[in-house]
């Protein structure tokens, strides 16, 4: 007989997805599970360089522009943290995630969820209807241009 050898078998999921986080009613602390036994909580600076609000994104001749961003989530969600008051945005984007493949980037502000308008709306709401929803997410969303 041989030697026998250990085989090991590893998984990879992706960090920050929709799915596995939590943030508090402040809307910048997000607490992630990293295992069932361990919880880290952190507060990430703002990828924001200044705060906009939602009458300076539908302004006239504003710098932004808008894109229509198809998402299919997968078996661990979609990817993207969405945080903010009013309007919500894209604070960070799991690379690899199907929110990275359709195009997603941080600092672009959500605008609608499936056709429902969020720009009045909190990171909380923003968060439910995409968790909620279907497990393909319409994402209308606006970024600076540069």
């Amino acid at each position: 007989m041989g030697p026998s050898k250990d085989v090991k078998k590893i998984t990879g999921s992706r960090r920050s997805s929709l799915n596995s986080l939590q943030l508090n009613s402040g809307g910048y602390q997000t607490l992630v599970q990293l295992s069932s036994n361990s919880i880290m909580r952190s507060n990430p600076k703002s990828v924001l360089k200044r705060h906009v609000t939602y009458e300076e994104l539908l302004a006239p001749g504003a710098p932004f522009i808008k894109k229509v961003l198809t998402v299919i989530g997968d078996a661990l969600g979609w990817g993207i943290v969405v945080r903010g008051k009013a309007p919500c945005y894209v604070q960070a984007v799991d690379p690899g995630s199907p929110a990275a493949a359709a195009g997603v980037k941080i600092r672009q502000f959500v605008c609608r969820v499936n056709g429902r308008c969020v720009l009045h709306q909190d990171y909380k709401t923003v968060t439910r209807l995409v968790m909620t929803g279907p497990r393909v997410v319409v994402l209308e969303v606006m970024e600076q241009l540069e």
